[in-house]
């Protein structure tokens, strides 16, 4: 089974989100948006199937990466969430909630083997 297919996104804390936001946009020329920015690629080499990498300030006392303590939360797109789901719990990986379904993918969360909450989505592209 293919498990990860890339980066879907990078989250971390900041003192000021969205002064964060505006810094990176005037110094690094990033195109922001209310939610951060947006990369866009593609997923295969010649592919003409898009696909995007999101990047996020929060707020730093933000309850969304808990239980984990760091201070970034990384994203990884998969494909076949359910079946993967199945996979890592017979291996013995911590599971922190059920998949979840949006108009954009489906999303559940797990830990890895320091605790690091991970944010596994697959994508509805």
């Amino acid at each position: 089974m293919k498990k990860v297919t890339g980066i879907g996104g990078i989250f971390f804390k900041s003192k000021d989100p969205k002064a964060m936001t505006e810094w990176y946009r005037k110094h690094l020329g990033l195109e922001t948006n209310p939610y951060g920015a947006s990369f866009q690629w593609y997923q295969e080499k010649d592919s003409e199937t898009p696909a995007q990498t999101q990047w996020t300030p929060f707020a730093e006392n933000t309850k969304y990466f808990e239980p984990s303590q760091k201070e970034f939360k990384v994203n990884y797109r998969v494909e076949n969430l359910v079946a993967l789901v199945e996979e890592l719990k017979s291996e013995g990986v911590t599971i922190l909630d059920e998949i979840s379904s949006y108009d954009y993918g489906k999303f559940v969360h797990i830990l890895d083997a320091e605790g690091n909450k991970i944010e596994l989505w697959e994508p509805i592209d």
